[in-house]
């Protein structure tokens, strides 16, 4: 059984003479960063006969050639065997706990006279309710060009989106995969974690099953995060403005910030603070405002159409991090919003095919009327001159009418 607190990889090469260093990683719990680590090999009668542990013991036949490392502030522990034997070969269990059968990962690693290059796992970590970049080497262009993101299983990668236009259901909204840079590498932006997104997982180019040209990532979320809960949704009607405010880090100094309208694991830029605006947008919408001290921006959409209903992306960005958070708009057909919407459509937008200047998106805010540890967030309606706003925001089992 592999519990959603612990996780790790499931295959494992070395060479004969070599070492292997294997990572698990664990949720950072008290129970978790206080509680025995340990790496045994499965014997006989499906016994997992401890290697090492935490506790000091090592196993006599592994006696300075093994190692276990753990890092609580981190969640990870890392074991290192050296001096590899053929015999090394065999089914082994990461686990933690007072016992061998508690909380475990399973992994085969295999012994080879040539095991050729190893893989790396890169670590990457991110707030609950916030999001990560994670950077993915070039690929295989012989499979095509097409971009992936699968997380690991049992037995195989569970395809959550790729560039074909397919996502997962608990990825709508909330994940893009860059085009490629000039190196061939590419990026993948995750915004909305949640603690179910911890795990092992797979980014590359080309064929799903084309382990040679891909990166294992393993992505972790702390939930002691001060970022607050905010509603998934802003509402408003046909022929109004909305104004969004957008949030991010305050002590980063930002060279762009920006707003995209997101579908199918892409984002087309429609603003940014260099003074892009999309063609199909020109008129109706703006970056009107910018606060450096608390690291806020505001979005002004006006002239609201049926056909604006969807997800967009709001975000900044500079050369060395990049914030990005995501919201769905629900357009109201009257001018009147007397109920929560619970439903929206996602309309293909009328925007050019042309190349938009695009530049990858990362964390900041679309949020509305958010109170959460000492921090208040809006969203509101700005009237224009001939217009009487109308706009509401929902979050679960509430409406805020402005």
């Amino acid at each position: 059984p592999v519990s959603s607190t612990l996780y790790g990889s499931r295959v494992l090469r070395g060479e004969v003479g070599g070492s292997v260093t294997h990572q698990c990683f664990y949720s950072i719990t008290t129970a978790n960063r206080h509680d025995r680590k340990y790496w045994c090999k499965i014997i006989e009668n499906r016994v997992c006969s401890t290697i090492v542990s935490t506790t000091g013991y090592t196993a006599k036949n592994y006696t300075g050639r093994v190692s276990l490392k753990d890092v609580p502030e981190n969640g990870t522990f890392a074991v290192t065997v050296t001096e590899l034997k053929k015999d090394d070969t065999g089914t082994y269990r990461c686990g933690i706990g007072p016992t061998n059968r508690d909380l475990y990962v399973t992994l085969n690693l295999t012994v080879l006279a040539d095991a050729g290059a190893l893989e790396q796992t890169e670590v990457v970590r991110g707030e609950l309710r916030g999001s990560v970049t994670v950077l993915c080497p070039p690929g295989d262009t012989l499979g095509g060009e097409k971009r992936f993101w699968c997380k690991l299983g049992t037995t195989d990668c569970i395809l959550l989106a790729d560039t074909d236009g397919y996502v997962g259901k608990s990825y709508q909204g909330r994940i893009v995969i860059a085009p490629p840079e000039s190196s061939g590498a590419f990026k993948i932006l995750i915004n909305d974690l949640k603690k179910e997104d911890e795990g092992l997982y797979r980014c590359g180019m080309g064929r799903l099953g084309s382990w040679n040209s891909s990166q294992m990532v393993a992505l972790q979320v702390t939930t002691a995060s001060a970022l607050p809960t905010r509603p998934k949704f802003l509402s408003g009607s046909v022929g109004d403005a909305l104004s969004v405010k957008c949030h991010s880090d305050p002590k980063e100094n930002y060279e762009k910030k920006y707003l995209c309208r997101w579908k199918a694991a892409s984002c087309e830029l429609l603003v940014d603070s260099d003074g892009f605006v999309h063609e199909s947008y020109q008129g109706k919408i703006q970056i009107t405002g910018s606060q450096r001290e608390n690291g806020t921006f505001t979005v002004l959409m006006s002239y609201l159409r049926e056909e604006d209903a969807g997800w967009y992306w709001c975000g900044a960005k500079n050369r060395h991090r990049e914030h990005t958070s995501s919201v769905k708009l629900l357009i109201q057909k009257e001018n009147c919003s007397s109920k929560e919407p619970e439903t929206s459509t996602l309309v293909k937008p009328a925007l050019s095919t042309r190349p938009a200047a695009y530049s990858t998106p990362t964390q900041g805010r679309i949020t509305a009327l958010t109170h959460a540890a000492g921090t208040v967030t809006e969203s509101t309606s700005t009237p224009l001159p001939t217009l009487v706003p109308s706009t509401s925001v929902t979050s679960p089992g509430e409406t805020y009418h402005k």
